[in-house]
């Protein structure tokens, strides 16, 4: 929950969010913001809405050092000085301390690491959901504002919603809430209607392509674009995808999946390697790519012309495989294989077969077939 919690939750080979002072590809979204400010209708709670990886945290953290570093432009200023846009300088002492996580008026709420488990937590507690309130209602220690940030919503349980329901219904002045909201889970609809929504679309290729030349600098350039395409507008994904071996991976999973013929000892071996202890990220990062082939063959099915590629070559291949089965029996298989990934993730059901059942699912749909 405190700075220090939350340092030991996160992934020390990514940046954390509250490091990055710069963003592509949301200026609309950061327009409203600042819009908000200087209108004098700050929202007291902001819900940040999108897919994962495409920056909400990053956000949440820029207005924050926005509101806590002064440079709203409150208090008086003459036209000029109005701000156009969430930029504060690294090397102001608001930003310093945020990126620090020793800000006294910044709470950053996230999983926190269980020392008794050595592992970080799945969910954020009910307690410590409660301390956001009492964080909020404090003075604010440098005089601005108090800012809270929940990342993410999706990880709060019952009770931590309820937590947090009770600042929202009586919002103290000076104090604003921003809720990051990757939308796989369940929100309370009294939490959703007492927030200003702020909805992120995935980032465009061009964004994607700039800040993977930005976060992995050692990506040859020709295959940041792919990668980009890959990873369906998300930079936390196309991250994940390099860790777990970028294109090479999506290669052998497309090779696998899309073969005439299954050759059943290949994809045993290629399942059983990635559902070993230590495998994590390639396994998260190849489970999704049969997902997305069954979404692309839908939509190859649907469409005349030649399909879009990710690498060069596999147009080809993809228009001769959607044409084995209907439209609507592809749409079927992209539901059903969506259904079983995030089941497998909720029951703990055996990787090995998920990742089997979706690679043989081109070759015998009845895997995909709802029993």
């Amino acid at each position: 929950m405190t700075g220090k919690k939350a340092a030991a939750a996160e992934d020390e080979s990514r940046p954390h969010p509250r490091l990055g002072p710069s963003l592509l590809g949301h200026e609309a979204a950061e327009a409203q913001m600042v819009e908000a400010v200087r209108s004098g209708r700050l929202a007291h709670a902001w819900l940040i809405e999108g897919p994962r990886g495409i920056g909400k945290a990053t956000l949440a953290f820029r207005f924050a050092r926005f509101l806590l570093s002064g440079a709203t432009g409150e208090g008086g200023g003459l036209f000029g000085d109005a701000p156009t846009n969430l930029d504060v300088d690294p090397a102001h002492r608001a930003s310093r301390m945020i990126a620090a996580g020793s800000h006294p008026d910044l709470l950053a709420l996230e999983r926190s690491y269980d020392d008794k488990a050595k592992r970080v937590r799945k969910v954020i507690t009910a307690e410590e959901a409660r301390g956001v309130a009492e964080f909020m209602h404090l003075t604010p220690a440098e005089g601005g504002y108090r800012v809270a940030i929940v990342d993410a919503v999706d990880d709060l349980n019952p009770q931590s919603m309820n937590s947090l329901l009770k600042i929202l219904e009586e919002p103290p002045s000076r104090a604003v809430l921003l809720l990051v909201y990757h939308g796989a889970g369940r929100i309370l609809p009294t939490i959703r209607s007492r927030c200003r929504r702020l909805v992120l679309k995935p980032l465009e290729t061009e964004a994607l392509d700039r800040l993977l030349g930005i976060q992995a600098p050692d990506l040859p350039a020709e295959e940041r674009g792919p990668l980009a395409r890959l990873a369906r507008g998300s930079l936390g994904r196309a991250l994940d995808l390099i860790e777990a071996g970028g294109l090479g991976l999506y290669r052998q999973v497309f090779q696998l999946a899309s073969a005439t013929s299954a050759d059943a000892q290949q994809m045993h071996g290629f399942a059983d390697k990635l559902a070993r202890k230590g495998q994590d990220a390639a396994y998260l990062a190849a489970v999704d790519m049969p997902v997305d082939l069954l979404a692309r063959l839908a939509r190859a099915a649907a469409d005349p012309g030649p399909p879009a590629e990710i690498v060069p070559g596999e147009g080809a291949a993809l228009k001769r495989l959607a044409g084995r089965r209907s439209l609507d029996r592809w749409r079927e298989l992209w539901e059903n294989s969506r259904r079983l990934v995030q089941r497998s993730e909720a029951v703990n059901i055996d990787r090995k077969q998920v990742l089997l059942t979706l690679l043989l699912a081109l070759d015998d749909d009845r895997l995909l077939s709802p029993s």
